[in-house]
């Protein structure tokens, strides 16, 4: 009998363990800071854990997001910035040694951070970056994993490289999976990064974009950009593909293959939809796509070249206003929470249902107070016409317009409200000081929503300036009633 339940004891012990780890949903996600007005780390943290985020990818090792993540479970990927890989590669040992004891070592204690990779440079082979850091990303992915293992944290901590998917193709000849190859001006050097990911049990981490497929090709057809779509499959030999992601993920397999790691682990790094910027970018495509990826990525069933769950990081956690726009205007709308850690769309982790569980909101965000820029509705826009497109220039040269764009969400406003957009995109960002919403007299500051179903005016995150303001205020408004309060007892006296 106490066997027995010995035995039971156990059996609900594994069970429960296996019902968290499922729970979790082995979801991870990036987690971008580019943005003018942030929310603070901690807040965000509780956010992870509530919605049962249990990976984050960083793309530096900022202290104080790993100050916040501290005690948790959440298993992270601190990053070490393109920037400096040059320094990492010609700095040695000592360099390496210096940014382990200060990024990792330091928080890679028992109850600290729990800390499983390091991203050394991000797609530093990236076509466009001109071989800008080729030479160097070998030689510092080698020092930062030796200063790793010399600070005895070798077991529990691998150096790896985020490659875009464009260091592998398939010739346009035979643009089949199977076909896949590393591009030959830098497969040689990929080759050699291979060995040292493989010596030291380092997984390969690739970032695949379908909706890049969709912006780059306008013959490319819709649906294969999905998980449900009917289209038509793509036969390779045995294999059949009805998703270009499958087909871009077992092309990197056959690539890998032919370069002598068949079975080498791999990450994806990042992956996701933008919900604004382009005409294909939209909240629906967005829950389309990445609900559709996490049924796809978690129910074990795999590509058709490599079978069982696909590891991931979401591409993006929070949408990030001051991301370079260069690659497309959609660059700063990836998230899936607005700038204020609000959802902007039910998406279930889990992967097994229908998408209608909600994600749980940041909470306690603190705002600016309610008011906007908008262009005075008094004046004709036949009398500014010489000084309004300037001044709209200006305000988006230095914030964030991209919503404005054609097939985004406020592109049918108008011209005045082009202007009103630009203009309180500006004043938000210089935390609603009164002279930032002049525009040459053109400006006009309201306590009145100028936001209508589609196209949103933001009132930001409040901090700095803004609330050292409202605290200013506060106190004025609490001495003038003092100050009332002491006359009137001494008329009353």
């Amino acid at each position: 009998m106490v066997d027995n339940r010995r035995t039971l004891v156990v059996f609900l012990v594994v069970a429960i363990a296996a019902a968290a780890t499922a729970a979790g949903g082995g979801v991870g996600v990036n987690w971008g800071t580019m943005a003018a007005h942030q929310l603070p780390p901690s807040k965000v943290v509780d956010m992870l854990k509530e919605n049962g985020f249990d990976r984050v990818k960083l793309f530096d090792a900022d202290a104080n997001i790993l100050d916040a993540l501290s005690g948790t479970d959440i298993e992270v990927m601190v990053a070490l910035p393109n920037y400096m890989l040059v320094e990492m590669s010609l700095g040695g040992a000592t360099a390496a040694a210096a940014w382990v004891d200060a990024n990792l070592t330091a928080y890679a204690y028992p109850g600290g951070v729990n800390i499983r990779y390091v991203a050394v440079g991000n797609e530093p082979f990236l076509k466009t970056y001109n071989d800008t850091y080729l030479k160097h990303t070998l030689p510092a992915l080698k020092n930062i994993q030796e200063a790793i293992n010399k600070a005895g944290l070798g077991s529990q901590i691998k150096a790896t490289v985020p490659f875009n998917a464009d260091v592998y193709f398939s010739p346009e000849s035979n643009p089949l999976p199977s076909a896949g190859d590393f591009r030959p001006e830098i497969r040689d050097l990929t080759v050699q990064i291979l060995q040292q990911l493989h010596t030291n049990d380092a997984p390969f981490v690739v970032n695949i974009y379908p909706f890049l497929s969709l912006y780059a090709n306008v013959y490319f057809p819709l649906d294969y950009a999905f998980f449900d779509g009917p289209n038509r499959p793509i036969r390779d030999a045995q294999n059949v593909y009805t998703n270009v992601f499958d087909a871009n993920f077992d092309t990197l397999v056959w690539s890998l293959t032919k370069a002598g790691y068949p079975d080498m682990k791999i990450i994806v790094g990042e992956v996701g939809w933008p919900t604004d910027g382009d005409k294909h970018a939209t909240i629906p495509y967005a829950r389309r796509f990445n609900q559709g990826l996490l049924q796809h990525a978690l129910n074990g069933q795999g590509t058709p070249a490599r079978k069982g769950k696909i590891d991931f990081y979401l591409f993006s956690l929070i949408d990030e206003s001051a991301k370079s726009i260069d690659p497309g205007m959609f660059e700063r709308h990836w998230g899936i929470f607005e700038y204020d850690g609000k959802p902007k769309y039910e998406l279930d982790l889990l992967g097994t249902h229908d998408g209608t569980r909600g994600l749980a909101a940041v909470q306690g965000v603190s705002y600016m107070v309610r008011r906007w820029c908008v262009l005075n509705p008094k004046l004709k826009l036949k009398d500014i016409d010489q000084d309004l497109p300037g001044n709209i220039d200006y305000a988006c040269s230095l914030s964030d317009c991209t919503a404005l764009g054609y097939g985004s969400s406020c592109n049918h406003i108008g011209v005045r409200g082009n202007a009103s957009y630009a203009f309180n995109m500006y004043y938000q960002l210089k935390e609603q000081k009164e002279w930032d919403c002049d525009f040459s007299g053109l400006g006009m500051i309201t306590e009145e929503d100028p936001s209508d179903e589609k196209c949103k005016f933001p009132v930001m995150i409040a901090h700095g300036y803004s609330m050292v303001m409202l605290h200013k205020k506060l106190v004025n408004i609490l001495l003038a009633v003092l100050e009332g309060c002491i006359v009137i007892l001494l008329l009353v006296s």
